[in-house]
C-alpha cells in the first residue's frame, strides 16, 4: 500500500481521508497548532482510525513544503469566510445580537 492510498484527492484545496469525510487539515491542524497527540485525535474523531491519523502526519512530513501551502490557504479562507461572516452576519446572529442587547439593557436600568 502506498501512502497516497489513504486519501481521496477530490482537488488541489480537498484532501480526504479515505472512506472518511475528513480533511487532512483537520488532523494537522489538531497535531501542528494544538500540539495533539494521535491518540487524541483518534478520541475526537470516532470515524478516523489510529493508522489514518499516522498515515496523515507521515504525509505532511513527507511532503511538507506543500502540505504547509495547503494548511496556509486553508487558514486563510477561514480568515476570510470569519469576516465575511462579521460583515453580513446570518439575520438569526443579528436577531440573536439585539435579543442581548435588549437584555443586558434590562439588567442595567433594574
Amino acid at each position: 500500500m502506498q501512502l497516497e492510498d489513504y486519501f481521496d484527492f477530490l482537488a488541489p484545496d480537498d484532501i480526504r481521508i479515505k472512506g472518511t469525510r475528513v480533511g487532512i487539515e483537520t488532523i494537522l491542524y489538531d497535531f501542528i497548532h494544538r500540539s495533539r497527540s494521535p491518540q487524541a485525535i483518534v478520541a475526537s474523531y470516532p470515524s478516523l482510525t489510529l493508522e489514518q491519523v499516522y498515515a496523515t502526519i507521515l504525509y505532511y512530513y513527507h511532503n511538507r513544503d506543500q502540505v504547509n501551502a495547503y494548511l496556509e490557504e486553508w487558514l486563510e479562507w477561514g480568515r476570510r469566510m470569519r469576516q465575511e461572516q462579521e460583515r453580513n452576519p446570518p439575520p438569526v446572529v443579528i436577531r440573536l445580537r439585539t435579543l442581548k442587547a435588549e437584555r443586558e439593557k434590562a439588567r442595567a436600568a433594574a
